[in-house]
């Protein structure tokens, strides 16, 4: 190996670091704000985890099985313009880039808001509130603009500081149990079924970001090993973690006091050990939130270079530093993100950060749909051969992963689906006319 290829590998990111980068991604904001959300629906939202994590573990497997196939970086854009061809990887590429910077919007807004019960003033002055929210965005692309060993070193920092507090109310928590505060256990006036299927959506963002390690594929250390152990790893810990410490908080907390609760899992470690664990707590919620925009902003910036080196995004995004960061599509990601916080902060808080995150959500389930068949979709293009046995592994992972998929997306808002179709609908124009001079590369 020479010098520089050395060089080269010392850059790259491993299994530990990668594997922090799927877990920092999904344990952000979603996590410590979901109680509330769920308590309107009583303990039968366990049901809604469950299926959401045997639907992501199956989306997981996918992302696992692609990465071994498909060795150019960009993810679930790649995988999909592999699979459905160019117009197909534009549309996801352009979903999943607009989930990304609406999502850390919201994740930023989500880290002010849990600063403020250290910082009482960010409470009542929004215009602050949002400058912070909007500083917090340019500090965590400035440290993406560095390098990618650097971020994934903070992010194996942030992640190792904002688990803690899971952990804590998850190993715990139960010595403080109320089992009266799961009767009755479907608290919706909703059927079982529907209540679910609607809790299963809403957890589906908690997991947001299980394809993170297949994103920047070409810096980590042999990627096709890597990549699903890291996948995988990441998706089964984050699982234990959520479930056991959601169910801990509903167990310390009565459904009335949670449903109107803004930081749940600081309440419930406060009432179970203390104030000095409420602080602990809120300092490990918003160590989530920043560690969760850390990564994800690392990924604003991947998606648009991967898409604009195959001529479906403007050639600007392909512009690199010399230490091959995006830097470009970084600041275009992060002026787009700003400027949401600025325009949407004044309107009520909680409301926009659910609408925001339920259309990221939504944006997401185009490209895991798209994936969820790409395997099976080269192989009868012929650009991959699977064996008849591999032919079934792939149905039996693939189906399942298509089946969830297309569940959430009815789990959701008829609003949220009617603006993401407005959304996805504007990239087309983007796709025809910009690059009808330049065709995108096959």
């Amino acid at each position: 190996m020479s010098g520089i290829q050395q060089k080269e590998e010392k850059r790259k990111i491993g299994f530990l670091i990668s594997t922090s980068l799927v877990v920092g991604n999904m344990t952000g904001s979603g996590i410590f704000l979901l109680p509330a959300a769920l308590a309107v629906y009583g303990g039968i939202s366990i049901f809604g985890w469950l299926y959401t994590v045997a639907g992501c573990l199956f989306l997981a497997l996918v992302f696992s099985r692609l990465s071994r196939i498909i060795k150019k970086a960009g993810g679930p854009y790649t995988y999909a313009r592999e699979g459905f061809g160019n117009f197909s990887g534009f549309l996801v590429a352009w979903g999943y880039w607009i989930s990304i910077w609406c999502g850390n919007a919201a994740i930023a807004v989500a880290g002010v808001g849990y600063l403020s019960v250290f910082i009482p003033v960010l409470k009542e002055n929004r215009v602050l509130a949002a400058a912070v929210a909007i500083a917090v965005i340019w500090l965590f692309t400035y440290i993406n603009t560095k390098s990618i060993r650097k971020v994934g070193v903070t992010q194996l920092i942030t992640t190792i500081l904002k688990i803690l507090p899971l952990v804590l109310l998850g190993s715990f928590g139960f010595l403080f149990f109320d089992k009266s505060n799961f009767i009755p256990f479907n608290l919706s006036t909703k059927p079982d079924f529907q209540a679910v299927t609607t809790t299963a959506a809403l957890t589906l963002w908690a997991f947001l970001g299980l394809e993170s390690a297949t994103i920047p594929s070409d810096k980590v250390v042999n990627p096709t090993r890597t990549i699903p152990r890291a996948t995988i790893a990441g998706m089964l810990f984050t699982a234990l973690l959520y479930i056991s410490s959601t169910i801990a908080v509903m167990g310390i907390i009565s459904p009335a006091d949670l449903q109107h609760s803004a930081a749940p899992f600081a309440d419930a470690a406060g009432i179970a050990f203390g104030k000095w664990a409420s602080i602990f707590v809120a300092t490990g919620a918003s160590i989530a939130c920043f560690g969760a925009l850390n990564g994800w902003i690392l990924l604003q910036g991947q998606i648009p270079l991967a898409a604009s080196k195959d001529k479906l995004f403007p050639g600007l995004f392909r512009k690199t530093s010399k230490k091959g960061i995006p830097v470009t599509g970084l600041i275009i990601a992060s002026v787009l993100a700003s400027i949401l916080v600025g325009i949407n902060f004044t309107r009520g808080l909680v409301g926009m950060f659910s609408f925001i995150i339920m259309l990221s959500t939504l944006s997401c389930l185009l490209p895991y749909l798209f994936s969820s068949l790409s395997e099976i979709a080269m192989h009868i293009k012929k650009k991959y051969t699977l064996t008849k046995s591999g032919l079934i592994i792939s149905v039996c992972i693939s189906i399942p992963a298509l089946l969830y998929s297309l569940w959430a997306i009815s789990g959701l808002e008829y609003t949220v689906i009617i603006w993401g179709v407005i959304i996805l609908a504007a990239g087309i124009p983007v796709y025809l006319i910009s690059f009808s001079a330049h065709p995108p590369a096959k």
